[in-house]
């Protein structure tokens, strides 16, 4: 699902990224765990296309994304690729279906068809009760699930998450975590995890270290 060689990338003097090498099967759930610097959310970001590097390639699922221009590869991460981040971004003034139909308004699906499928996954993830609910009223956990939600609107072939329970407490932490492995099990995705948290580590089906700029 994910080829990546010679990703290197540096920030000013900074090699942050120092020719890592990457491939990541179809379904997997992959760790990537290091010290703070190590590059995991450069790396994390990159694999994302949220970023370009300054040399290597990559490849998800068989689409070189970095030979497409802006708008296309604008148009592949919409469609393809999900993302769950610590800090859940989403709009304090909309609804939590409402945030969750963003990357399928973004990619033009028809509205009552869209404000359906928020509606079926929102339910999934147990806040059938909470579709009206801004982010304000909902807890920690409660907005985070509504984040997992909007990653997976458009049926991305692959999710990326970096820190996803970093800013929650342990108990919506192991929620979370367990919640990550029945999606990965029920819907297929790839999921690939930037977090600290060794435990969530442990249970993926590979843990990376990444070390100085390279995978250890």
């Amino acid at each position: 699902m994910i080829q990546a060689k010679g990703i290197a990338k540096a920030y000013g003097q900074l090699q942050v990224l120092k020719g890592v090498d990457l491939a990541i099967r179809a379904g997997e759930f992959v760790s990537v765990v290091g010290k703070s610097g190590a590059g995991k959310s450069t790396l994390l970001h990159i694999l994302g296309t949220l970023d370009r590097p300054d040399s290597g390639t990559l490849s998800i699922g068989g689409e070189d994304v970095f030979g497409l221009n802006t708008r296309k590869l604008a148009a592949f991460r919409n469609a393809r690729i999900g993302f769950v981040f610590q800090f859940h971004h989403l709009l304090p003034e909309f609804t939590a279906r409402e945030n969750v139909l963003i990357p399928a308004l973004i990619a033009k699906t028809e509205e009552k068809a869209a404000r359906k499928r928020a509606a079926e996954l929102l339910d999934y993830l147990g806040l059938g009760g909470r579709l009206e609910h801004k982010p304000g009223q909902l807890s920690g956990g409660e907005q985070q699930r509504v984040a997992v939600a909007r990653a997976l609107m458009n049926s991305p072939a692959v999710v990326f998450a970096d820190e996803p329970s970093g800013n929650l407490d342990s108990a919506s932490s192991q929620e979370l975590h367990q919640l990550l492995f029945q999606l990965r099990d029920d819907m297929g995705q790839t999921f690939v995890i930037v977090t600290h948290n060794e435990e969530l580590a442990a249970m993926s089906d590979r843990r990376l270290e990444m070390k100085d700029g390279l995978l250890a």
